[in-house]
């Protein structure tokens, strides 16, 4: 019976994020096409040719219009246009602070390499002792840097994210000092936070000397790099 049960968790867990991805792939696909599809002309539909819907072609009209958009605000003329609806769109009070924190997320979320958290650390949090793993952003600048730098003190600008939700969080300003850089890659960091630690980076295994070397060495870049 024990067995038993061990199989059918077992194939729950295979199933079941499965399951869940197929529907809300799906869902999500449908959804689009009720938005897009009404508003392809007749000529252009295969719907109206064939005797079957195909899902999806409102999602592929979508993602070829976005990617126009896209191209056209590259180039100076669709950067103009750009500014001038968001100067339009600025004015209007209720209208503005959505489209603010609209624009601030998503440009979060799909930020380039170059600006979106790449290392993952370590810091004592909330009290000597106590470790939390927290995302390395940058080093504190403007106003904040320039208080720290009258006590000769570098701070490093971290995000904390809390376990399961990681989708909010705290930032914090530490010491580069008492950040212990980690050489995890920053998903598997997060898979440790969402799991509560019970998934782990795959492939864990004992460092010899000089790889433990590398991994230091690595650490004092990664923050020479913050700091630059």
């Amino acid at each position: 019976m024990t067995k038993l049960r061990n199989y059918l968790l077992t194939g729950f867990v295979i199933c079941a994020p499965l399951a869940i991805t197929a529907w809300l792939t799906w869902s999500f696909v449908q959804w689009v096409d009720g938005w897009v599809k009404p508003y392809i002309p007749g000529r252009y539909n295969p719907d109206n040719y064939i005797v079957f819907s195909i899902p999806g072609l409102g999602l592929v009209v979508a993602l070829i219009i976005i990617t126009l958009i896209g191209f056209l605000t590259a180039n100076l003329i669709g950067r103009t246009i750009v500014g001038w609806g968001e100067r339009l769109v600025g004015r209007t009070p209720l209208v503005r602070t959505i489209y603010t924190a609209l624009k601030q997320i998503f440009e979060t979320v799909f930020a380039t390499q170059s600006s979106s958290f790449t290392t993952a650390a370590l810091i004592e949090y909330p009290r000597r002792g106590i470790w939390c793993i927290v995302l390395i952003a940058t080093t504190a600048k403007g106003e904040i840097a320039s208080i720290f730098e009258k006590d000769g003190q570098e701070m490093l600008a971290v995000f904390l994210p809390p376990t399961p939700n990681p989708t909010s969080g705290f930032l914090l300003y530490v010491p580069k000092e008492d950040v212990r850089v980690l050489d995890m890659k920053v998903e598997d960091a997060m898979k440790l936070v969402i799991s509560a630690g019970i998934v782990g980076p795959e492939g864990d295994k004992a460092l010899t000397p000089a790889e433990a070397s590398r991994i230091v060495e690595g650490r004092e870049r990664v923050l020479e790099e913050s700091a630059a």
